[in-house]
């Protein structure tokens, strides 16, 4: 069975940085998992933030473009969200999500908490 653990959330003032890991078990073909950084802010649904397919072509939200960067290593079986010049409004409990290689295979962390304080 995979399993996704993330990793790397807290508390950090508005401009500050944080890492967020995202290590995948359970499977030895995690390289070929397209993946990707979700968030959910109270109140709020849950947003895509960053994604990253077998291949290393990302994507980003509007809100995310130019502060935040996804990476993976597939040696480690981990995903990164790198997370800089970080506002309020990114307050949120971010999950890590991967789909394997068929439909009906998705996989979704437990997730990692961030606050930014003003």
């Amino acid at each position: 069975q995979v399993r996704l653990v993330e990793s790397g959330g807290g508390l950090v003032q508005a401009g500050g940085s944080l890492r967020l890991s995202c290590a995948a078990s359970g499977t030895s073909i995690f390289s070929r998992y397209n993946v990707a950084w979700y968030r959910q802010a109270p109140g709020k649904q849950r947003e895509l933030v960053a994604a990253i397919t077998s291949g290393a072509i990302t994507t980003y939200a509007d809100s995310v473009k130019g502060r935040f960067t996804i990476s993976r290593d597939n040696a480690k079986n981990t995903v990164y969200l790198q997370m800089n010049s970080l506002k309020p409004e990114d307050t949120a409990v971010y999950y890590c999500h991967s789909r394997g290689l068929t439909s009906d295979q998705e996989y979704w962390g437990q997730g990692t908490q961030v606050n930014v304080s003003s």
